[in-house]
């Protein structure tokens, strides 16, 4: 497995942020240099090490659907003046959850029909 910074591969250093496994991806680093640059970024980016253009875009694009969703409920007034990142995070946590959940069934063998 390569290090998720430099791409060498990785020696048994890791860091999962908050250690919530179940939230936040474990990466895995090849020294201790990098691992104490990957998780100080990771702590930065709420347990992201970088996100890809594509990735940053993504979330970018996904606040028109979720700020439409939110007024549809009735539910935009208490979000209206929150900053971008604070709308990105939301998104982002919505996103991981949904990935961990996909993971979690297919790990226990759950095929989709």
């Amino acid at each position: 497995m390569p290090c998720a910074l430099c791409g060498r591969e990785a020696r048994g250093f890791g860091y999962c942020h908050g250690l919530r496994w179940d939230r936040h991806p474990h990466h895995r680093f090849c020294s201790m240099a990098c691992l104490t640059a990957g998780s100080a970024n990771a702590k930065r980016n709420h347990g992201m090490i970088d996100k890809t253009d594509m990735e940053t875009r993504a979330i970018r694009d996904a606040r028109r659907e979720l700020a439409e969703a939110l007024t549809e409920m009735g539910l935009m007034t208490p979000f209206f003046d929150r900053p971008a990142e604070d709308i990105d995070r939301l998104i982002e946590a919505c996103v991981d959850g949904f990935q961990a959940s996909m993971q979690r069934q297919s790990d226990a063998g759950d095929v989709p029909f």
